[in-house]
């Protein structure tokens, strides 16, 4: 536990160079990358830092996603003493000690104490306990961080007193721009090697990382001491190149070689497509799985999926589109790895559904007879009428209210006059879009026996 841990040098540990992950840690919060919607400009905790007037919170976001160091630029940026806490190792008697420390600084030092407790889900209640006057009083101003889930490990009278922060797993593009970073600098990078990285080989560390950025540093670490012990002697080295088979055998994985802007792609993606619109669960987890494995971006994929469920299936079944957007909102909140197996239950789902395209036959029907027709006039007796002098106009005149009617159907028309008649929507035999079929025709006979004036059948008439 030190007092201040900006009283030292981070890089060096006994001697020994610390870690490139640990180098690399940016010391500020405009060097700070991604999680823009929890540090970005106006976002509560840089207005906070920006104004020196913090708060406790919780940090709670999965390995490598910046926790500790965002602790850390925090106590950087604001006049704080900063301080460790380890949930496992410590106990009752040092948390004693912290808050006799806090005391001092508060009294002599004119500053807060900032407390920083990694792993906060592994305090114990009666370590919880001991801090939640403190927390509360001021004195000491709680940074906890995470990977579980808060609700369920921080006792609920600690957790009030705190605001949660959800973090997220890194995008590939910021996992790039941090490695990049780092092959860049001279000085606490890589950058004062003589070895240059292809690009394809920063894609694929990018990729093994899966949004955590002390994998993606350890990966190129690892990589960069393969390729500077390949280089020979410092006196007679040549550059040396690091490729995506030498980022292949430091990492132990192997790439898929998969391009997201090229063939690969769209030809993957086409594959999963056609395979769902087949009725092929077989053919469709394996698109699917190749793609994840190659480093697609899940979202992508549930995006084409929601799609899918509108354009290919639409009313044969309903429950396709809730499915997607379900297996959506089931990633978003488990992440990878836990949350694609809800994808393919969604892909294996919406592959054995029945199928029918008429919903996306019947938008581009609607359109074309926009275009053609341009913007035809709303029928009076649909138009709004809050007014006098609109009813006068002779607005909402001969209106149906469909629920004064046998089985809240009113015969009437609601297209304009120059599309009487017309039918966008067609829906076929399969699932459930046969009962909507026979409902749409024994509306439309309804509608026939009015204009043909014959009203005997009570389906017709108003109750």
């Amino acid at each position: 536990m030190h007092p201040d841990l900006f009283s030292y040098n981070s890089t060096q540990i006994d001697g020994q160079t610390s870690p490139l992950a640990d180098r690399m840690r940016p010391d500020t919060l405009t060097d700070f990358v991604g999680q823009g919607h929890a540090v970005g400009e106006g976002s509560l905790l840089r207005s906070a830092v920006e104004s020196d007037r913090l708060f406790s919170m919780i940090l709670w976001g999965p390995p490598g996603c910046g926790k500790t160091t965002l602790a850390r630029i925090v106590a950087r940026e604001t006049i704080s003493c900063f301080m460790t806490f380890s949930a496992v190792l410590s106990g009752v008697k040092q948390i004693r000690e912290v808050v006799k420390e806090a005391k001092h600084q508060r009294t002599f030092s004119k500053k807060r104490t900032l407390l920083f407790v990694d792993e906060i889900h592994r305090f114990n209640k009666a370590q919880q306990d001991a801090f939640l006057h403190h927390v509360e009083s001021g004195l000491i101003t709680l940074i906890g961080a995470t990977t579980e889930n808060p609700s369920f490990e921080v006792i609920p009278a600690l957790m009030s007193r705190c605001r949660v922060i959800k973090l997220t797993p890194l995008d590939r593009e910021d996992i790039v721009t941090i490695l990049n970073r780092a092959l860049g600098d001279r000085r606490r990078g890589v950058g004062n090697l003589s070895v240059s990285v292809d690009p394809d080989a920063i894609f694929h560390l990018s990729e093994m990382a899966d949004g955590d950025a002390r994998t993606a540093l350890n990966g190129l670490e690892a990589v960069m001491d393969l390729a500077d012990n390949a280089g020979g002697e410092p006196s007679d080295r040549e550059a040396v190149t690091v490729t995506l088979e030498m980022v292949e055998r430091a990492i132990e994985r192997k790439s898929f070689r998969y391009d997201k802007s090229g063939d690969a792609h769209y030809n993957l993606i086409s594959a999963l497509h056609k395979s769902l619109r087949g009725s092929d669960p077989d053919a469709a987890i394996y698109w699917l799985t190749r793609m994840l494995g190659a480093g697609e971006d899940p979202l992508y994929i549930l995006r084409r999926m929601v799609r899918f469920a509108s354009e290919d299936i639409g009313n044969a079944d309903p429950n396709a589109l809730s499915i997607a957007v379900a297996a959506t909102d089931a990633f978003r909140l488990l992440g990878s790895p836990e949350g694609d197996l809800a994808i393919v239950q969604a892909a294996v789902y919406l592959a054995t559904a029945p199928k029918s395209n008429r919903i996306y036959v019947a938008h581009g029907e609607a359109k074309r007879a926009i275009a053609k027709t341009g913007t035809l006039p709303v029928p009076l007796h649909i138009r709004n009428a809050p007014t006098k002098l609109m009813r006068g106009l002779g607005y909402g005149k001969g209106y149906k209210y469909a629920h004064h009617y046998h089985g809240a159907f009113a015969p009437q028309d609601y297209l304009p006059t120059q599309l009487k008649g017309c039918r966008f929507y067609s829906p076929t035999e399969n699932g459930f879009e046969k009962s909507v079929k026979e409902r749409l025709d024994r509306w439309n006979r309804l509608k026939l026996r009015q204009k043909s004036g014959n009203r005997t059948h009570n389906e017709d008439k108003p109750h």
